[in-house]
């Protein structure tokens, strides 16, 4: 007989989420659509194990994050208190955290832990950041995709330059006794398929493995999770293939797609109603994302009680009118509210009108090029080398001066600014890194800094007055960007898992949303497009009350074409 608590936990399940929490134990791909309770319906599974007789210490709950992990461990050990248990006893680990656990039980070294890019910039100091990037991604690919290590790529009697960068790399790290990220998951794959005894251990802590957000696993994530699962598979796999939407951390929505291969007899369920958004969000988005191809066929449906309105935007503005629109026509209701757009960089606008109206917002990831504390340093040097421009008692600069000097600065070459000491730290390239600390410069190259110093110039006699107006600026972002701020200003990509009563995704513009970029530098430009479809279906499946959706009528996004019909946005006269 169940515990009370436990009961009425399943009580309150709607029966397809019920469904999935008391499935018998074995293969399980429970397919959770966005808003449809995932998270709630994966911690009444754990308590329904722990109340049918599972260990505690044989479960483990497997997520793609240290947030969400957190966040779920939070909500496991309160479902479990009333059966008796102590917080803790059910292990929740991100993959890089239980890789590093089961290195360190088999007696492997985990520290230290170092930062590729830091390596990188170590080995080539002139090194520029897309070059970094490159290699980061190179590197992944190599260890979490294929799955090679240094020595199988020494073999190669002819490599190429990213071979023998990879090389070059693996050997730094060797030689401070460290590894990456990657090496976490990666390695402990290999020394659990190594160590039969081992293997066994970590699988019987692993008798009941749940793994959530599993549509964003990389290929060796998987792996690891099947190793530690065989060969009973008592696992339980959460995830949905619309929410595929990090390719570029190694997810392939036919991962997922292909699980029934991997494991056989695997049961799918399907939890089917998204709790979250009002009907015509969730109308729309499905329609959407149902475009794509790679996905399984399913139904979503909005909670019939589920009230609140999707409203089209169509603005000609430029996109800070735009923004003042939208947020003017917002309720003023105490509501979280969020502006969502496919890149940081178009943020900016938001959170200028968020300036200019006193509006505090929060923003982890979005910073402004006057914080860059390599502006001071541009500035300094510029006093250094025009003293006459610094502003004081007996200046007569003018910004007749001001500009052609700045100028000047902004066409020399940065080395010979004396501003070495300020360029661009080392940034943790870690899929768990939260946002950087404001004291770390852009990745924006110093001679994009120079050429903005000198735009801000314009209204300036001297260097003097441009780094007061800075200095105020400065004091204006820091007293409106706060942590418990109604607004949010962020990127779909980061949004994923959380929700806002108000929602507006600007910039559904053609070529920016899908992002022609992306698209033209994709290998595979029709996966490329599902993707960029599938992150749309993530923004517009933020909104509890409202979603917004802005864009330029003479050019609007392919994406709003296929969710809505040419009068809908007024392309056109509507039918009579």
């Amino acid at each position: 007989m169940l515990p009370p608590s436990v009961v009425n936990s399943l009580a309150r399940l709607a029966p397809d989420q019920r469904e999935a929490a008391t499935a018998p134990p074995g293969p399980v791909l429970c397919v959770a659509p966005a808003g449809s309770g995932k998270t709630t319906t994966l911690v009444a599974r754990i308590a329904w194990l722990v109340a049918t007789g599972a260990d505690p210490a044989t479960i483990t709950a497997v997520t793609f994050n240290k947030r969400a992990a957190d966040e779920m461990a939070t909500r496991i050990d309160a479902a479990l208190e009333p059966l008796g248990l102590a917080a803790g006893n059910v292990r929740v680990k991100t993959f890089h955290a239980l890789g590093r656990e089961i290195l360190a039980d088999g007696g492997e070294s985990v520290e230290p832990l170092l930062d590729r890019e830091a390596v990188l910039r170590d080995m080539w100091p002139d090194i520029d950041r897309g070059a970094v990037r490159r290699l980061d991604d190179a590197f992944s690919r190599l260890k979490l995709e294929i799955g090679v290590t240094a020595r199988e790529v020494a073999t190669d009697p002819e490599p190429g330059p990213i071979a023998r960068a990879f090389l070059a790399y693996e050997s730094a790290l060797d030689d401070a006794g460290g590894l990456d990220f990657d090496d976490l998951v990666a390695r402990g794959l290999r020394l659990l398929t190594a160590r039969p005894q081992l293997l066994r251990r970590w699988r019987a802590k692993c008798e009941h493995l749940l793994v959530d957000e599993t549509q964003d696993v990389d290929r060796t994530q998987l792996r690891l999770a099947l190793l530690l699962a065989a060969p009973a598979n008592r696992i339980f796999l959460v995830g949905d293939d619309d929410q595929t939407i990090y390719g570029w951390r190694l997810a392939d929505v036919r991962r997922v797609l292909a699980l029934a291969d991997e494991l056989p007899g695997l049961r799918r369920i399907d939890l089917t109603v998204n709790y979250r958004c009002p009907r015509p969000v969730v109308e729309r988005a499905v329609r959407l994302v149902a475009h794509n191809e790679e996905r399984f066929d399913k139904t979503i449906r909005a909670c019939p009680t589920a009230a609140g309105n999707l409203i089209l935007a169509p603005d000609g503005s430029d996109e800070t009118v735009r923004l003042r629109h939208v947020i003017a026509a917002w309720p003023d209701d105490g509501g979280t509210r969020a502006v969502l757009a496919r890149t940081n960089a178009e943020l900016l606008p938001a959170a200028v009108v968020a300036l200019d109206l006193g509006m505090p917002f929060r923003a982890p990831r979005l910073r402004f090029l006057s914080e860059d504390r390599r502006v001071d340093a541009i500035l300094a040097a510029a006093d250094a080398t025009h003293p006459a421009l610094a502003g004081g008692p007996d200046s007569s600069a003018s910004s007749d001066q001001l500009l052609p000097r700045l100028a000047a600065l902004a066409h020399a070459d940065p080395a010979g600014l004396t501003i070495a000491e300020h360029a661009p730290q080392p940034a943790r390239i870690s899929p768990d890194a939260e946002a950087r600390d404001l004291d770390e410069p852009l990745p924006v190259e110093t001679g994009e800094l120079l050429a903005a110093v000198v735009a801000w110039a314009a209204p300036y006699r001297t260097i003097a007055e441009l780094r007061a107006a800075l200095a105020r600026q400065r004091e204006l972002i820091a007293e409106l960007r706060r942590d418990d701020a109604l607004l949010t200003l962020a990127t779909a990509h980061s949004t994923k898992g959380l929700e806002f009563d108000h929602v507006a995704v600007i910039g559904l513009d053609a070529g920016r949303f899908p992002s022609g970029r992306s698209l033209r530098d994709a290998p595979e430009p029709a996966r490329a497009l599902e993707e960029e479809r599938r992150l749309a279906y993530v923004a517009w499946t933020r909104a509890r009350r409202t979603l917004t959706l802005v864009y330029d009528p003479a050019a609007p996004s392919q994406f709003l074409l296929e969710a809505f019909s040419p009068a809908e946005l007024g392309l056109e006269a509507a039918d009579p």
